[in-house]
């Protein structure tokens, strides 16, 4: 049975934006660092963003100042705001807990005109 499952993906133009969806159904995971992946076509899986329990963040270079990830304690629920999205962000993306090594399904996100 999946502990997280993201949401949100879809196709969007050069320059557009989306926002995805971690639910994760283990309430441990509200005191867990949550992270975002992707992995492109023919490219290994890159980490994308990480959110600690009290909110702190960091974000892999290529998405800085255009990604935001945050995250609701109380609905369970870890997000990645997405703008001024680029060809070169088409990828699946994942939700990752690191300490028990949970993924989710992913969710595809394709940008393209």
């Amino acid at each position: 049975q999946e502990q997280l499952v993201e949401s949100g993906g879809g196709l969007v133009q050069p320059g557009g934006s989306l926002r995805l969806s971690c639910q994760y159904f283990r309430t441990v995971f509200r005191i867990y660092t949550i992270a975002w992946y992707r992995q492109a076509p023919g490219k290994q899986r890159e980490l994308v963003a990480t959110i600690t329990s009290t909110g702190t963040t960091n974000y892999t270079d290529s998405v800085k100042g255009r990604f935001t990830i945050s995250r609701e304690n109380w609905a369970n629920a870890v997000y990645l705001q997405m703008n001024s999205l680029q060809p070169e962000d088409t990828a699946v993306y994942y939700c990752f807990e690191p300490l028990t090594q949970e993924w989710g399904p992913g969710t595809q996100v394709t940008v393209s005109s």
